[in-house]
């Protein structure tokens, strides 16, 4: 890891969703100076009173020396590096680094990145694993990939967010990486659902199923941070079916393009594409388990048990 402290580099954040936000506390508990732009500008509001400085465009952070973008999607990031208002668009005044956190395709990557190179701005894609729980525990995880001299310089900034991180190399690398984790997440998920119906069809009540799976060397962190969302179906949105599909067609497209055959990812997609048309979107995609059970023939209730997270 790089020798530079939090203090070496001013930081520019843009984009503090349920998850931006959460990163950007991180930053500010550890002494980092940290200025925040969000298109919604309220939801940034409250982090000025843990010190960040709110500011009204993307372009007010071209001083910042290094830029994070966590936002929506491909469309978005574009927007708010490149577009009118770009924060790599300001003459005579550039960010030394941008890393974007974003769950992008690697077209999109590629577009910014060399723009980002002909400015003179050094391009970091940084990908994470989690969610803003996982984030506040201090467990994300981050995949990335670019300049290795780049990376270096960041590193430190990047374990104050995240819990550990993997360099895979230049380039868009990181994003087939995030692609291909979130693929694996939405099958998963519906293996996990699907294992849980049955075992409760069959008598067995969820809480003690999910104990014995999260016990088991088949459980992982992932099984017992849902466990909660399984067993008293609290759909409380972490990550949406919407943008869960968005992952899998990223991940299917890819597939296609390099020509791997990927029948499980294909079927887990449809699935969740039922579950979006059964009206399942402003809500987290734990919400699968419901699904099952109603395709089960049954109408699954919570068991309003207390249980561990594993955070």
């Amino acid at each position: 890891m790089a020798e530079n402290n939090l203090k070496d580099f001013t930081v520019g954040w843009i984009g503090v969703g349920r998850m931006g936000y959460a990163m950007v506390e991180r930053l500010l508990k550890v002494g980092a100076d940290v200025s925040v732009w969000n298109r919604t500008r309220s939801k940034a509001e409250p982090l000025a009173e843990l010190g960040a400085t709110v500011v009204d465009n993307p372009t007010d952070l071209a001083d910042r020396d290094i830029v994070f973008t966590m936002v929506g999607g491909p469309d978005d990031f574009i927007e708010v590096t490149t577009g009118a208002m770009g924060v790599l668009t300001v003459d005579g005044q550039k960010p030394r680094m941008l890393i974007d956190c974003t769950t992008i395709s690697e077209e999109a990557s590629k577009q910014v990145r060399e723009y980002a190179t002909k400015v003179g701005t050094a391009m970091i894609d940084a990908p994470v694993s989690g969610n803003a729980k996982v984030v506040a525990a201090g467990k994300l995880s981050i995949v990335a990939s670019g300049d290795k001299e780049a990376f270096e310089e960041a590193e430190p900034y990047l374990l104050a967010v995240g819990e550990g991180v993997s360099y895979v190399g230049e380039g868009e690398l990181a994003r087939m990486v995030k692609i291909c984790h979130n693929v694996y997440l939405g099958v998963v998920a519906q293996s996990l659902a699907e294992i849980t119906v049955l075992a409760e069809k069959g008598g067995v009540p969820r809480h003690a199923f999910l104990d014995f799976i999260n016990k088991s060397v088949m459980g992982s962190p992932f099984s017992a941070y849902k466990t909660p969302a399984m067993v008293n179906l609290d759909f409380t949105p972490t990550f949406t079916p919407l943008l869960l599909r968005k992952d899998m067609d990223l991940g299917l497209s890819a597939a296609h393009n390099l020509e791997v055959p990927m029948p499980i990812a294909a079927m887990t997609r449809e699935i969740i594409q039922n579950l979006i048309g059964s009206g399942y979107t402003d809500c987290d995609f734990a919400a699968l388990i419901e699904l099952e059970a109603k395709n089960a023939g049954y109408e699954i209730k919570s068991e309003d048990v207390k249980v561990g997270t594993g955070l």
